[in-house]
């Protein structure tokens, strides 16, 4: 049988896991994009890095072979959206981790249907609400092509398109702001004081 492999894996924590800046940096863009670990963002950094470093290892070859092999990662990256048709590769080396977030399942439900929120995106997602075509993915960090972009659709059977027709006919009252430059009085109602008065003396009955 042989041994059995394991598979790789697909993540790299950052070199300074710690550091404040990077800790709120990565807080934020979990709430961002509906991330429920860091891992699920630190695999987005990892696929990050491995298209930076095969367009690093293009520059480097020799124009021929260059012209041969650049098309195959510039058609792969157009694909799932990451780059435009006639993008190069200073384009590649500028992409974002944001780029690769924009293209999960989750973040282009969570724009096209108009949730409250990326987890409850999330929660359609698991939950087996969403399909692609005539399939369901239930996969929140599937990436999505752009020939696919246009197929994203719920179930049949889904009952999210009620609930978000309800939340969007249900309104919502926004707080009342002073103009500016006006002044308005607040009346505070302060509850009279319990003065007690002195009792009256008796009478003494000597």
């Amino acid at each position: 049988m042989g041994d059995p492999k394991y598979p790789r894996r697909v993540w790299r924590k950052p070199k300074r896991p710690l550091n404040y800046d990077l800790k709120m940096e990565e807080l934020k863009t979990l709430g961002t994009f509906g991330l429920r670990t860091k891992r699920e963002l630190w695999k987005a950094h990892t696929q990050l890095s491995s298209v930076r470093h095969q367009a690093r290892s293009l520059l480097a070859l020799q124009q021929d072979v260059r012209e041969e092999k650049e098309p195959i990662l510039m058609k792969s990256l157009a694909r799932v959206g990451l780059v435009s048709g006639d993008a190069t590769l200073d384009d590649v080396l500028n992409l974002q981790v944001t780029d690769l977030l924009t293209r999960r399942l989750q973040t282009l439900v969570f724009k096209k249907f108009g949730f409250k929120t990326p987890y409850q995106a999330r929660q359609a997602v698991v939950h087996g609400h969403i399909m692609i075509g005539d399939r369901i993915v239930n996969i929140p960090s599937y990436t999505v092509t752009t020939s696919e972009e246009d197929s994203i659709k719920f179930t049949p059977e889904s009952k999210f398109p009620e609930i978000l027709e309800k939340s969007k006919e249900t309104p919502v009252e926004a707080p009342v702001e002073a103009e500016e430059g006006s002044e308005q009085e607040v009346v505070t109602e302060v509850p009279p004081a319990q003065t007690s008065e002195p009792e009256a003396e008796k009478p003494s009955t000597e």
